[in-house]
């Protein structure tokens, strides 16, 4: 199944997936994303919520569902579900290379 993109909030993302890879370690936070530039996190909260990581990708299960919160952007409400954790790139056309966005 095709990745499709479900939330957003500033720069992360998260796509509804099939299911977690079977080889994913649990993480003992639930920080989705750190913010480079003013220390603030997008976090993932909510009853039975994990975070799980496999080969440098974040895996989110939130099967009864989450809150996505961070300090300058809304509350993200997130149906219940498994997603993989994305972030948003930019293109700089001077250096021709895409990078993250830096929050």
């Amino acid at each position: 199944m095709a990745k499709r993109l479900v939330y957003q909030q500033g720069d992360v993302l998260l796509y509804a997936v099939d299911s977690v890879p079977s080889e994913a370690s649990p993480l003992d936070h639930c920080i989705l994303a750190e913010g480079e530039a003013t220390g603030h996190c997008h976090e993932a909260v909510g009853d039975g919520v994990a975070l799980l990581e496999h080969s440098g990708t974040r895996y989110l299960s939130a099967l009864r569902g989450a809150r996505v919160t961070h300090q300058e952007h809304a509350e993200q409400v997130v149906d219940p579900g498994v997603y993989e954790v994305g972030r948003v790139l930019e293109y700089d056309h001077f250096a021709e290379e895409a990078r993250r966005v830096m929050d």
